[in-house]
């Protein structure tokens, strides 16, 4: 019965189908076959259901080294890289012996940390056990002092190995190369007994990634040759230099073309901002994968373009696909843009019903969408929940805080969290700084802007200096904003001064005014958004000369408004509206709504609707039979 559960467990591809396979093994009493639990952790870990992973070993009555080799690699793949190595560490105090491929899991979990003492230590443990003539963990070796920097150790390795084959050749190919010593590279190149396609492609790859596009065409063209890795290496080089026309026309002559050249093109175009052409190749593709449907995404969300980045997550979900980490984050970014709670809660209830873990990434995302969406109750739920928090993590929960009307509580976290020994950034002093400005503490504020460089060893940047003057201005010490600016070791951009220009129309300072609409025009005198700033202003305080001046420089110069925008999220779809829009598809029901509304206000009687709403809703409807 164990061989059969075993074949049957080879053709599992669902997690429907594991999980009836998981329970003919407990109804036929082979919980303690380590063959079979084995194949369930790797099954488990490829379904992306770790969690379970972890149980099947954890209830596991006698694991030997096969079963605690299975959910090492299960850590690695899921990036827990520390209970890896916690696992080796109780493996070795129950007295299960490892063997090479403990030690080349292991190594590849060290790759994670960088850590050169790790690095050496778990060396020792080599040595100790007896592999360090072991070809597989001398080449596992090489990789990970390379990571760590020490291309050195790397070498002394190497040239320490009684064996190499062609594996360890390639590897220290590719450490030389990834530590931009093409020259020892290609000496190695050139030294190898035996040469196959990996150690072409190693060469192309390192000379793409530094810039070297005569010689990795060179080796192009000198292949023996080529798989599509190597096509693939000259296309992501030519996207890394920007140039996308080169790489699309070396994509067209491709032979055969893998899912990953389909989604470096797609990822290309999305980070050259041509959305165009990246859904052009993405729907074109004959198979896509989770990444594909994240370059897509991402890409979307990246270029600020959000609603498509949704629609697209959407149209993911009806497929055989389960979005990984980067499509939820991608996912939750944009509904924090554009405001879409109720798709953000959807999320969070889909990432609840598919057991799917809370990665730190996605704890963040989630955090930040509640936050910037309004709803702080559920944004101090996610961060209560959250075990793992790092910088990100805080400073999304007191920029939350302070932008929602809880600036007190948030300086309160920001006080907890130097308390708890986590090291603040320039960043956070940003939603700190915001923080006293929407509570009005001015000697809070300027306390913490002190604190940056004596206590931080911080430089605050222009974006600091913006929030004190934001926070003197809205308190109405425009005199010390003024001299604030002036003494500033920058000097201080149109944002500034904008700010400092905007409150004089609260506190009707006109000196202060003509000083900052100076500076706003000499910086940037043809923005629309600040020759309305100073029109407003100039309006409040009375000064009509002013105003008209400016309202026919605007004419004169052709400089109009860009038009207000506003959204609203009615079934888990955004809609987005400008002045006077006719674009939606709805327009006509949304404007003899807005008419009957205006009907009903003024039999109210309501007289301010009449001169104004009446007569822009005229003006919407005699726009709309033209359209």
């Amino acid at each position: 019965m164990e061989s059969r559960i075993f074949q049957i467990l080879k053709k599992c591809n669902s997690k429907r189908q594991v999980y009836q396979a998981h329970a003919q093994i407990f109804l036929h009493g082979l919980q303690g076959s380590n063959l079979l639990l084995g194949s369930l952790i790797h099954l488990y870990s490829t379904l992306n259901q770790f969690q379970y992973a972890l149980l099947v070993f954890k209830f596991a009555p006698s694991p030997n080294v096969f079963l605690y080799n299975s959910v090492i690699k299960a850590c690695n793949q899921h990036n827990h890289q520390r209970d890896a190595l916690f696992l080796y560490n109780n493996m070795r105090g129950v007295g299960v012996f490892p063997n090479n491929y403990t030690f080349t899991f292991l190594l590849k979990s060290l790759e994670a940390f960088e850590d050169l003492t790790e690095a050496k230590m778990m060396h020792t443990h080599v040595f100790q056990s007896g592999f360090e003539c072991n070809v597989f963990v001398q080449n596992t070796l090489i990789d990970l002092y390379c990571k760590c920097g020490d291309v050195g150790a790397s070498f002394k390795v190497f040239d320490e190995m009684a064996e190499r084959d062609v594996v360890s050749w390639n590897s220290m190919v590719a450490a030389c190369m990834s530590h931009e010593d093409a020259e020892t590279a290609l000496e190695l190149f050139h030294s190898m007994p035996e040469k196959n396609i990996v150690s072409w492609n190693s060469m192309i790859a390192g000379y793409m990634k530094l810039g070297k596009i005569e010689q990795a065409q060179t080796f192009f063209n000198q292949m023996p040759e080529r798989n599509v890795v190597t096509w693939n290496s000259m296309v992501a080089g030519y996207i890394q230099l920007r140039d996308m026309q080169t790489a699309q026309n070396i994509f067209e002559k491709m032979p055969v073309k893998s899912i990953v050249s389909w989604t470096s093109m797609v990822s290309g175009y999305a980070q050259s901002g041509d959305m165009f052409s990246a859904r052009l190749l993405f729907d074109q593709m004959p198979a896509k994968n989770v990444v594909s449907w994240n370059a897509m995404i991402s890409g979307y969300a990246h270029n600020s373009r959000y609603n498509e980045a949704l629609n697209l997550f959407q149209q993911m979900l009806v497929t055989e696909l389960q979005p990984d980490e980067v499509t939820v984050t991608s996912a939750l970014t944009a509904c924090a843009q554009i405001g879409a709670l109720d798709l953000g809660r959807w999320i969070n209830s889909y990432i609840d019903r598919t057991r799917s873990e809370m990665s730190l990434a996605v704890g963040n995302s989630l955090l930040d969408m509640y936050a910037k969406c309004g709803d702080i109750h559920s944004a101090r739920g996610v961060f209560k929940e959250m075990t793992r928090k790092c910088i990100i993590t805080w400073t999304s929960m007191v920029s939350g805080l302070a932008f929602n009307g809880h600036s007190r509580e948030a300086l309160a976290l920001f006080d907890r969290m130097c308390k708890e020994g986590t090291q603040p950034d320039d960043v956070i002093f940003i939603a700190v700084l915001s923080a006293c400005t929407h509570a009005g503490s001015i000697d809070e504020g300027l306390r913490y802007f002190q604190s940056m460089e004596r206590d931080f060893h911080l430089k605050p940047r222009i974006e600091h200096y913006g929030c004190i003057v934001d926070l003197l201005s809205r308190a109405g010490k425009l005199e010390e904003a003024l001299g604030f600016i002036m003494n500033m070791p920058m000097k201080a951009n149109v944002v500034i001064w904008a700010t400092l220009f905007g409150s004089c129309k609260l506190h009707r300072n006109s000196r202060v005014a003509e000083i900052a609409e100076q500076e706003i025009l000499k910086l940037e005198h043809l923005n629309p958004a600040y020759q309305v700033l100073m029109s407003n202003v100039y309006a409040s305080i009375g000064d009509w000369d002013d105003v008209l001046q400016i309202r026919a420089m605007m004419r004169e110069r052709d400089i109009e408004k860009v038009p207000g925008c506003s959204s609203i999220e009615v079934a888990g779809i955004v809609h987005e509206f400008l002045v006077a829009d006719l674009q939606h598809q709805n327009r006509r029901q949304i404007y003899e709504t807005l008419d009957g509304l205006n009907q009903l206000l003024q039999i109210e009687g309501n007289v301010h609707c009449r001169s104004n709403n009446v007569a822009r809703t005229q003006l919407h409807s005699t726009s709309l039979q033209e359209a």
